[in-house]
C-alpha cells in the first residue's frame, strides 16, 4: 500500500466538509493506495494538468468535489487540490491553481 502525501490547502478543505463526503473520498483513497485500477464514473485522467494526474469525483448532496491525486511518484500518492465543481468543464483557473500546487510538492 503506498502512503498517501496531502497538499496542506487539501488537508483545510477536508476539514470544512461533511462526515458522509469524507468517508466516500477515504474509501476512494484506499482503493487508490492499495494499487486498484479505478475508472469512471469515480476517477478519470486528467493530461491537461500533468500526466500521471488523475481526478477523484465525489458527489454529494451539495454538489460534486473534484480532488486531483498524482500517482507517478515512487514513494507517495500526492493530493494536491481539490474544490467543488460548478460547471460542466474543468475552469482554467482550478487547472492553473492544481498545476502549481502539484509543483510545490514535487
Amino acid at each position: 500500500m503506498k502512503p498517501i502525501r496531502f497538499h496542506k490547502y487539501v488537508e483545510e478543505c477536508l476539514g470544512t466538509i461533511d462526515i458522509f463526503t469524507k468517508s466516500k473520498i477515504a474509501e476512494a483513497l484506499a482503493l487508490i493506495a492499495s494499487g486498484a485500477s479505478i475508472g469512471m464514473p469515480l476517477s478519470r485522467p486528467m493530461p491537461s494538468i500533468e500526466n500521471g494526474v488523475h481526478e477523484l469525483r465525489i458527489r454529494n448532496s451539495a454538489g460534486i468535489f473534484r480532488i486531483f491525486y498524482y500517482v507517478k511518484t515512487p514513494d507517495a500518492i500526492l493530493i494536491f487540490h481539490m474544490f467543488q465543481k460548478k460547471t460542466q468543464k474543468t475552469p482554467q483557473k482550478e487547472i492553473r491553481i492544481a498545476q502549481k500546487r502539484l509543483r510545490e510538492l514535487l
